[in-house]
């Protein structure tokens, strides 16, 4: 087993976690440890390959993996250690540890005198909100197909459904129909966009995407491979509303409808 210990642990080496150690250690703090279960720091920044980054902090537009670069840089010249692919699996409070497992160390044991957790939030599934229909294949988060594309040369699908006007499903948009794929729609149950109306212009509006308010998928089809989806008007309690039902063929779904944060530690 592979034991150290630090006067400061941050899980989590997104944004957060990389700000936190270039403070922690900018007050005289001596050895301070990232722990981060992705192999490359930066977090979802690396994936975020559109621009928008950077201009309050360093008054210019930067890409997600030029944004995370700026504080990437400043953690080598301070010291901050750093622990990649690894998964922290639980806290000790009563003796501050953490356990967690590393690709090359094995099993670690680390001890802590604070502990910082950054570690962000993951995207709400299917399953988290429960649409009804069969279980295919294409059926993503946008986030997930934002990393296939983006950082693994991965094209998800052809023909596109987008459910949530989130920020990021409306750069997917416009990012898929750069890809040569055709998004047929953004469908969003609220009575009003869920993101940034610089993307509903930049994104849906250049790009001829159509996006339904007050709609959502209420059935999905599909034996090996999604085939279509049922979009239906939803009335002021979020019920759809019989009888606006329409089908849409597509093979591909993705969901923008929100995150929950990662706090099972």
């Amino acid at each position: 087993m592979f034991e150290t210990n630090y006067d400061v642990v941050i899980i989590g080496a997104g944004p957060a976690g990389l700000a936190a150690a270039i403070e922690t250690k900018k007050v005289g703090t001596q050895k301070v440890l990232l722990v981060e279960r992705d192999h490359t720091l930066g977090g979802i920044l690396q994936q975020c390959i559109h621009p928008g980054f950077g201009l309050h902090l360093f008054d210019e537009e930067l890409t997600g993996p030029e944004y995370a670069y700026r504080f990437i840089e400043q953690i080598k010249p301070l010291g901050i250690d750093v622990l990649l692919n690894t998964m922290v699996l639980d806290i000790d409070r009563d003796d501050n540890r953490i356990y967690a497992v590393n690709r090359d160390k094995g099993v670690c044991n680390i001890g802590y005198k604070s502990l910082v957790l950054a570690m962000g939030c993951r995207e709400r599934t299917r399953g988290a909100i429960a649409i009804p229909g069969t279980r295919p294949a294409g059926i993503f988060t946008a986030g997930t197909a934002q990393r296939y594309i983006n950082m693994q040369g991965y094209m998800v699908g052809k023909e596109f459904v987008i459910l949530g006007s989130g920020d990021i499903g409306m750069i997917m948009a416009r990012r898929l129909t750069l890809e040569g794929a055709k998004v047929k729609a953004v469908v969003e149950i609220m009575p009003y966009l869920a993101g940034l109306t610089r993307n509903k212009v930049q994104c849906l509006d250049d790009f001829d995407i159509p996006l339904y308010l007050r709609h959502t998928i209420i059935d999905i089809k599909g034996k090996d491979r999604v085939e279509k989806v049922t979009v239906s008007k939803v009335d002021d309690n979020f019920n759809p509303i019989k009888g606006t039902e329409w089908d849409i063929d597509c093979d591909t779904v993705l969901l923008s409808v929100g995150l929950i944060p990662e706090n099972e530690l």
